[in-house]
């Protein structure tokens, strides 16, 4: 359980439920698309990577993380997986024009070099291959979040893909009533916590230096919304979140297929 911070959303802890339910709708999305290869940086738990390998049985899967127990729990649930410990980038152990598919699911806010990063997934597709890519819109950000090195808008995202992929196509995901019900508690949540940064640190402080107290709070502040609002939290399931067209400040996620 103590891998498990509020960054890496838990299908085992209750109140984290809201943004796993999210990020579980990516799979979803993807499930009866992919095929062959495929590659998954940042995977966790690894609950994304079952789900794919239940419907989808003839997959060859490669994984990779940098946590050394993530790591662990990957080899034990996919014995015949390409599991590498590793930070990125570099994807220096993943082969040129390789994989069909590439999965990268709220990871490339947390990549310093995002070109580089992007560049490398190019180089291990093969030819016509596709990224699945998923990132939080910077627009619906209600606080910094220290463990990110930058969040996108639509226009940054477009741009970014477009230096890179032949074929670019960003839409969003947004919730239902209820998914956007605990966005707009959560939202009211935070900024009551915020109220009480008088020197505006959240803003300004160095991201080493907000880490620890972010999670103390943030686990501290969903915690809290479970207690209060367990009704909204319970009702919420991947069905309260759907993919649209329209990336505006409706969408909470940016979901990206890009092609080599």
């Amino acid at each position: 359980m103590f891998f498990y911070s509020t960054e890496v959303t838990s299908s085992q802890i209750s109140s984290d439920s809201p943004l796993f339910q999210r990020t579980k709708k990516a799979y979803e999305l993807i499930k009866d698309k992919i095929h062959g290869n495929i590659l998954e940086i940042g995977p966790g738990e690894g609950y994304g990577l079952e789900i794919l390998s239940q419907t989808q049985k003839d997959l060859s899967i490669s994984a990779v993380d940098k946590s050394k127990y993530a790591i662990q729990r990957l080899k034990n649930k996919f014995p015949n997986a390409n599991v590498i410990q590793q930070r990125v980038p570099p994807l220096s152990k993943i082969a040129s024009d390789s994989q069909d598919f590439v999965i990268a699911f709220q990871v490339i806010e947390h990549i310093k070099n995002d070109t580089h990063f992007l560049k490398e997934i190019h180089r291990v597709l093969k030819p016509n291959g596709t990224l699945f890519l998923t990132t939080p819109n910077a627009n619906r950000s209600v606080s910094r979040n220290p463990w990110h090195y930058r969040e996108y808008t639509f226009e940054e995202l477009q741009e970014l893909s477009n230096s890179i992929f032949q074929v670019s196509k960003v839409k969003g995901i947004t919730g239902s009533e209820v998914a956007m019900n605990y966005y707009e508690e959560n939202k009211k949540s935070v900024a009551k916590i915020l109220k009480w940064d008088i020197f505006k640190l959240e803003k300004h402080a160095p991201r080493f230096i907000l880490k620890l107290p972010y999670e103390l709070l943030n686990r501290f502040n969903r915690t809290n919304l479970l207690k209060k609002h367990s009704e909204i939290i319970t009702d919420i399931n991947e069905n309260s979140y759907f993919l649209t067209e329209e990336c505006d400040e409706n969408t909470l996620d940016f979901f990206c297929e890009l092609i080599k």
